[in-house]
């Protein structure tokens, strides 16, 4: 396809990808990387919102397990994402991109409140959109803040960048034989619980037809890929066989 068969998308990237080769932090070789990638599909008039996750610094719900109170844990892995969609801004900005943070918990000094309203003007301003500090509410994950942003701004699809090239029935990196999905229905995903997205997260997309396109990040060039309708990865849509929100 020569014009791009997705226009709004939202990309969902993990804080573990953020952290590249160290074992803690942040990789700003990866991140320049993911940058390149956006950069690229924003040019080609895509309205692109990125939403981060934090797990390179503070996973809330294990910091619940060890003691720590889980509506303080959660607020503080919150707090985390902030400083991921912060570095992501600067590095894209450097690459000429036109950038804005709108956080979910206020911190004017850093970046901008979330208002709907005010994140799909900046959109269709041109200008890429990061989404930090999740719902603003413990109890809800990343990937819920990704499915829920979707559906507000009226994102089409939800790219989720995963280290491996797509949805399988275990884990192919501790399994040799595990086997990949080309396609998946939203219900199938929470039948088999696959856990590629917390079952908050695939029911939203369920009930609002949002497809997700799950695929390796680290594979140059896979955003652009899916943008323009190439095959990658695992596509999980609606049951009634469409494959984004029209």
């Amino acid at each position: 396809m020569s014009e791009p068969r997705y226009r709004n998308i939202l990309l969902k990237l993990s804080g573990e990808a953020f952290q590249g080769r160290h074992e803690f932090g942040i990789d700003f070789g990866m991140v320049s990387h993911f940058a390149d990638e956006i950069a690229e599909v924003s040019a080609l008039g895509v309205k692109v919102s990125v939403v981060v996750g934090a797990g390179n610094f503070f996973r809330g719900v294990h910091a619940g397990d060890q003691g720590i109170d889980r509506v303080v844990a959660d607020y503080m892995g919150m707090l985390a994402t902030i400083l991921n969609c912060v570095a992501l801004q600067d590095v894209l900005e450097k690459k000429g991109v036109p950038t804005r943070v709108l956080s979910a918990i206020e911190v004017p000094q850093i970046c901008e409140p979330y208002l709907r309203r005010r994140a799909i003007r900046h959109l269709e301003k041109g200008r890429v959109v990061i989404l930090a500090a999740g719902t603003g509410n413990p109890y809800f994950s990343t990937d819920t803040a990704a499915a829920l942003r979707s559906v507000e701004i009226g994102a089409e699809v939800i790219f989720k960048a995963t280290k491996v090239d797509g949805i399988y029935d275990r884990d192919p990196v501790k399994d040799p034989a595990a086997k990949k999905f080309d396609s998946l229905t939203h219900r199938e995903v929470l039948r088999r619980d696959l856990r590629v997205m917390d079952a908050t997260a695939i029911s939203l997309c369920q009930e609002n037809n949002i497809a997700l396109i799950v695929f390796n990040l680290l594979t140059p060039g896979n955003i652009k890929r899916a943008v323009m309708g190439e095959t990658i990865g695992t596509r999980v849509m609606a049951e009634n066989g469409e494959q984004e929100k029209k």
